[in-house]
């Protein structure tokens, strides 16, 4: 087990987040995308990405695919290892927000626990959820890996919407099914939601 009584943090010696916001002229906030695999979470967060930085706005993706490859490369998939996934996750999150970059992530997440976690860890007051909500047949449809074939034939264990339970957001900032919705219409609706939060220091 790690001591932590020589831990001795320099937070109150570094500059603030508010130091960082002002630098940038932007104020910082989390994205949060949860849905099924394959719902178009990633492809949101790249596009999203695309117009904040046309916009001069600077932002930072964390996909799930990504992270798994890196910092979390030693988890699996079990509920004990989806937790610490998230954690640690929200742990990083966190350090971008207090760099006063917004920040877009994307990751099944397939609890409220586990979201609520999450935003409990970064800041509820800079934790903006938002649910893509497209149902499982479309996501299967759209499988260009496999997965849920795989999935189904029991070649992947704790799969979420197969083998695993995925459990809908009681209450997100905003949901976007992509069944119904272009791309582009996604997008604009998450714009309407973020940018008067993200450019309230533009005028710095």
């Amino acid at each position: 087990m790690t001591d932590n009584n020589h831990i001795y943090p320099i937070f109150n010696k570094m500059l603030s987040r508010k130091d960082k916001e002002e630098l940038l002229h932007q104020r910082s906030v989390m994205i949060w995308l949860t849905g099924l695999s394959g719902s178009g979470k990633s492809t949101i967060a790249i596009a999203l990405e695309r117009e904040l930085h046309k916009r001069g706005l600077l932002c930072r993706i964390l996909d799930g695919d990504n992270i798994r490859s890196g910092i979390n490369s030693n988890l699996g998939f079990t509920e004990a290892d989806r937790v610490e996934n998230i954690r640690r996750i929200a742990e990083v999150a966190k350090l971008f927000i207090d760099t006063g970059i917004i920040t877009i992530a994307a990751f099944i997440s397939p609890n409220n626990d586990i979201r609520e976690m999450a935003a409990y860890i970064i800041g509820k007051d800079d934790f903006l959820e938002v649910y893509v909500s497209t149902p499982i047949e479309e996501c299967e449809r759209r499988d260009v890996k496999g997965l849920y074939a795989k999935a189904r034939r029991g070649e992947i264990k704790n799969f979420t919407g197969i083998s695993a339970p995925f459990e809908a957001p009681a209450h997100p900032a905003l949901t976007l099914d992509t069944s119904v919705l272009t791309l582009e219409e996604s997008v604009g609706r998450l714009l309407d939601l973020v940018l008067s939060k993200i450019q309230k220091k533009q005028d710095i």
